[in-house]
Order: structure tokens, then sequence, then C-alpha cells
């Protein structure tokens, strides 16, 4: 199967098997929506939102991150990974906001990146799913699940690559959902340590599956 018509077959069967994908984060809003993915690096997004209520609560607005300290915003967030980084990142976030952005959430990746606790990955997550911009962001289950797939080359060592290679052939009207159809297979069917190959819908285009399917159903036969 050529690489083109791989991506076509994958594409189609996302677009008739999961017709809607978004993050499962809970947000009102763009900045609460930034707030949460800077939250959830190597973190659950249900732990993220368990956390939120009462953060978006406190904090509503840029403005009141921005007149913050470590002591009041820390309570709010020590239960997720790294909490001291991300109190200063969040506490630095809205500083700039307030002084560089006007207290809005710039809408471009260069703008974004410049944030405290904003890297590539959070910067393509907020502008894909707030304005629906062509842009891939590879997290774990996405370079994970691409490369098990065959979109992407096995030689594609970093998410850079990754994403380059997806945005060269996603058609970038799909682009800023399939980062999620890729997302949400990755969490509930491709898992890491034991994909859910007996569960799944794509093993007929699914590369891991052709080369490890004899390996696959000794596992379950056995189990």
């Amino acid at each position: 199967m050529l690489k083109k018509e791989r991506y076509e077959a994958i594409i189609n069967h996302f677009r008739e098997n999961m017709p809607i994908a978004e993050t499962e984060l809970k947000y009102d809003n763009p900045f609460q929506l930034l707030m949460a993915v800077v939250l959830s690096a190597q973190c659950t997004d249900k732990r993220i939102n368990i956390i939120t209520p009462a953060l978006f609560e406190k904090f509503p607005e840029p403005a009141f991150l921005a007149a913050s300290n470590f002591d009041e915003l820390f309570p709010y967030i020590k239960s997720v990974s790294y909490p001291n980084n991300k109190t200063k990142h969040l506490l630095g976030l809205g500083k700039m906001l307030m002084e560089d952005f006007g207290g809005e959430v710039p809408s471009t990746v260069p703008e974004l990146i410049k944030l405290p606790g904003v890297g590539r990955k959070t910067a393509n997550v907020i502008t894909s799913v707030v304005w629906n911009q062509p842009n891939m962001a590879v997290d774990t289950h996405v370079f994970r699940v691409s490369k098990r797939l065959g979109l992407v080359s096995q030689t594609a060592k970093t998410p850079l690559e990754v994403e380059k290679q997806l945005i060269r052939h996603i058609p970038e009207e799909y682009v800023h959902i399939a980062h999620h159809w890729l997302i949400l297979h990755g969490r509930y069917v491709c898992l890491a340590r034991r994909p859910k190959c007996e569960e799944c819908t794509l093993t007929h285009l699914c590369k891991y599956f052709e080369k490890n399917q004899g390996k696959i159903i000794k596992v379950e036969t056995e189990d």
C-alpha cells in the first residue's frame, strides 16, 4: 500500500467512525484551556479536570494570575505532576499575558511559545483546538500511533520529525481533528505496553499488526 493510500484509508476510517473528536480537557475559554494544557504535561487529563474547576474560579483571567504568588497558587495545583515548576510557569504566564499581550491569549505558535511553560506541543494544541489551525501537536500517543500505523517512518526520532511528516500528508482541513483521532486511539485502543489489537478496527491498515500478528494471537491464546 502506498503511503498516500494508507493516509486516505485511515483518515476515511476515522471520519466514519469518530466524526466528533475533541480534547478531553474541560474549559470555557482560551485562557482556561491554556492553563489546563500547561498543567497536563506528564499528567492525565482526568487529574487536570479534577483540579481545574477550583483553579478557574480563583483565577478566571490572566490578571488574577499576574497578581498572585507562589503560596497562593500552589495549593490549587499541588496534586499534579511537577507542581513547583508548573506554579512558577503559570505565574510567569499570567504576567506575560498582561504585559505583552494585553491580557489575551495569542493565536499564533511563535507568540505562544514565548510564554513560560509553553512549548511547541502546547502551542499547537491551543491553536488547533481554539482556532482550528492546521497544527499538529505530537504527544506520546500521537508519536506511538502514527509510527505503528505506518503514517510516519520508523526513523523519525523526535516529535518535530513526526509532526512534519504528518503535516505533509494529512489534508489541511483534517489536521486539527486528526490530532485528536490519534490521541484518542492511542489513549483507549493502541496502548503503549499492550495495544488492544483484538478490539482495533484499523488492523487491516496497521503496519504494527502486520508485523506482530502472530505474536499478538499467541499472547491472546495463552490468556
